[in-house]
This record gives structure tokens, C-alpha cells and sequence, in this order.
């Protein structure tokens, strides 16, 4: 018998069929390119330059009716299934994929800001602590170094994913350059490269070990579960995932100080954007911080979009929470499994003990590192001062 046999046999197939179900929603939704401008760059240029001052945003058709697919979500009965942790965790699932959808309805409102902050939640004041330390004293780069062009990151993700294909030929993951998303992101199985990204060529492994390195690979393993649930992500996963994929630039020694500002800069836009400063406002605050201004720019963007989307806070959040994780002793050691937050770290253990779920089939090529243990167990001694996480210059002594 396989392992995906003996695997299935252990879940009551009603209850498969309603996983299967939510997972191919999930699968069907395009949430975070149906919420992110298809003219940023356009209006970026323009804002720039002082031809426009408000920016105003334009996004794609929605592929399909969201009100349609909400009734086709209600019509998933969840209350029906039987085992007890499969029970919760699809639940929460099927309540965050009518969230979604009700934002999708609401797109460039008002509704949409407060409909995020209850999927994403906010920045609290502890969050927002360590945001203002790390713009306080982590100092700003001095050069911006050498660039990578988006053809030529393409050609890096590109080995990259053929160095896990060498590994298990069978697996699904893709990369490519296309027009209508902004930076670098992973939709499903694909990495996409916006063709105007520029990549600084000491940032790209560490890029690459985020993307691919993690969400590309527990995609990969959560698709091969028989929770299929595990590969489209389960309820609150994206905050667990940005944290897991920082935590694969600390691993591969790839954390620069810019990054770390960067992740606090967005934590801090979340926060004014949700206590109503404007666009201008919280891109001026940035300048003033220190940032270049059409990094400034996509920073503020990126919280602004759709009408306020506060998703940005959770990539400094995930990795406060799973380096205290690490700090009180946790391991890392079934996260590669799929796609789940770490409050339901424990209901996946559970299911692995069992034996409903399989062995990863990748597992992160940062692990490799003969130095990417003690980078983690150094960066976990720092979760309540993430300041440290970076190593700084000694200021340069003043002339006499």
C-alpha cells in the first residue's frame, strides 16, 4: 500500500470530499493579484515626477462573480465533518475564504480596510514597538550595490527550481516575467517577476530562498497531503508563511539592514494608513525616515491598495512570533508540511503522529548551510529586540 493509501484510509472520505472542496476554491482565487493595481508602476512614475498627488489605482476584471463563488462557499457544509482537528481547522478555513471573497466585493472601499484588519489583523502597539526601534537604530545602507535585471532573475529562480526538480522530477513549480503584478510574488505554484523589479544582486539569494524556498516548496509538500487544504494554505496561514520565509533569509545569511527596515517601514504604514493619514502622508513619513522615494512608494502602495489592505504588518509579526517559537524551544521540524499558521502548529503535529500526513517532499535548500542553525538560534536570542538581527558598522569616529 502507498503512503498516500494508507494515508487516506485514515480520514473518512466524506470529510475528504469537503477538504477537497475548499482547497479547490482556494486553489480557483487569485485574492492577492485580484487586490494589487495593474498601473502601479505607471502612477509610481507619475507620482514621482509631481504629476499626480492622490494616486488613484486601477485593478483587473475579477474572473468570477465573488457573490457566485460566496454562495458556492456557504453550500460547503464543514459543520458535517467528522474528524474533530480536521473539523476546526476546516471551519476556519471556510470562514476566511468567505472574508476574502466579501473583500473582493468590497474592493476600493472603505468596507475593504475594516474587513482586513479582521483577516490580517492590525500593528499593535508591541508590533509597532519594534518597527520604530529598527528605523531608529538600524542605520540606513549606505550604497545600493549592483542589480539584478528581471530576465536575469528569472535565470537564478529558474536553476533554483531545477535544483529541487532534480530532487523529485514529479514536482509542480514555475517561474516567469509578467506585466500585470508588481516586485515579486508567488500565485499558486508560479513565481512571478514584474519586468521592471530590479533586484540588488546581494538580496537575490536571499529573495530566492523566500520565494521559492518557501512558499514554492510548501506548496509543493502541502499539495501532496491528503489535506489538500495544506497546499492552497489553511486559515491564517500567510502570517506563519512571511514570517517562515524571513526566517529563510536569516538561515541563508541573507538579512540585510534595508530588509529589516523595510518590514518595519511596512508595519508602520499599515498603522497610519488604519488611523487615517493619506497616501501622502505616510509616503512623506518614509522619505522623512530615510527611504529612497519610489521605494517609499511601493511601500505605501502596497498598504494603500484596494482601499487599505493591512497584510504587510504580518511579515515582521510571523518572524517575532516564530523566533519567540524557536526561543522557548520549538522546532521547525513539521512547518515544511504545508501551508498553516503556527497557532495550528499543534493540530498538525497531531494529524503527522497519526499518520494522515506524508513526509515533506522537499525540504528548504537553506537548510544545507552548515551555518544556518546557529543563524537561527543567534537571530531566536533576539525576539523581543529584532534591532539585533542585523549586524551594523561601528560608527566611524569623528575627525579631531
Amino acid at each position: 500500500m502507498s503512503e498516500d493509501s494508507a494515508a487516506l484510509r485514515k480520514v473518512a472520505v466524506a470529510d475528504l470530499a469537503i477538504d477537497h472542496a475548499l482547497a479547490q476554491m482556494s486553489g480557483s482565487m487569485r485574492f492577492l493579484l485580484d487586490v494589487t493595481p495593474v498601473n502601479s508602476d505607471d502612477i509610481k512614475a507619475q507620482f514621482l515626477k509631481g504629476e499626480v498627488k492622490e494616486p488613484r489605482f486601477t485593478y483587473r476584471d475579477i474572473e468570477a462573480d465573488p457573490e457566485v463563488l460566496k454562495q458556492v462557499v456557504a453550500n460547503i457544509d464543514v459543520g458535517s465533518v467528522t474528524d474533530p482537528t480536521l473539523a476546526t481547522l476546516l471551519r476556519n478555513k471556510h470562514r476566511e475564504l468567505t472574508l476574502q471573497l466579501d473583500m473582493l466585493m468590497a474592493r476600493d472601499s472603505d468596507d475593504f480596510r475594516s474587513l482586513s484588519i479582521e483577516l490580517y489583523g492590525g500593528a499593535s502597539p508591541q508590533l509597532r514597538g519594534q518597527a520604530e526601534r529598527i528605523i531608529e537604530e538600524v542605520p540606513r545602507p549606505e550604497a545600493k550595490g549592483e542589480k539584478v535585471t528581471a530576465e536575469e532573475f528569472l535565470e537564478l529562480a529558474q536553476a533554483e527550481i531545477d535544483f529541487y526538480a532534480s530532487i523529485d522530477q514529479d514536482i509542480e513549480m514555475h517561474a516567469e516575467v509578467r506585466d500585470d503584478v508588481n516586485g515579486v510574488m508567488v500565485s499558486g505554484n508560479t513565481l512571478l517577476i514584474d519586468p521592471d523589479s530590479a533586484v540588488q544582486r546581494a538580496r537575490a539569494n536571499a529573495l530566492l530562498q523566500h520565494e521559492v524556498g518557501t512558499h514554492l516548496v510548501t506548496q509543493v509538500n502541502g499539495s501532496a497531503q491528503p489535506i489538500q487544504v495544506l497546499g492552497t494554505g489553511l486559515a491564517g496561514y500567510d502570517e506563519t508563511q512571511e514570517g517562515l520565509a524571513v526566517l529563510a533569509e536569516i538561515g541563508c545569511g541573507g538579512l540585510t539592514p534595508f530588509r529589516l527596515r523595510q518590514l518595519a517601514a511596512r508595519v508602520l504604514t499599515v498603522h497610519r494608513m488604519t488611523q487615517g493619514a493619506t497616501f501622502v502622508e505616510s509616503w512623506e513619513a518614509l522619505v522623512d525616515a530615510g527611504f529612497p522615494k519610489a521605494s517609499a512608494f511601493t511601500t505605501t502602495m502596497r498598504a494603500y491598495r484596494s482601499g487599505g489592505l493591512t497584510k504587510d504588518a504580518i511579515y515582521l509579526r510571523g518572524l517575532v512570533d516564530l523566533l519567540c517559537h524557536l526561543k522557548g524551544g520549538g522546532s521547525l521540524e513539521h512547518m515544511w508540511l504545508g501551508k498553516f499558521s503556527l497557532s495550528d502548529l499543534p493540530l498538525i503535529q497531531s494529524l503527522a503522529e497519526a499518520g494522515i500526513l506524508n513526509r515533506p517532499r522537499l525540504l528548504p535548500r537553506w537548510l544545507d548551510d552548515t551555518e544556518a542553525a546557529e543563524r537561527l538560534s543567534s537571530a531566536a536570542e533576539h525576539a523581543e529586540d529584532v534591532t539585533r538581527l542585523v549586524s551594523t558598522p561601528a560608527p566611524t569616529p569623528s575627525p579631531a
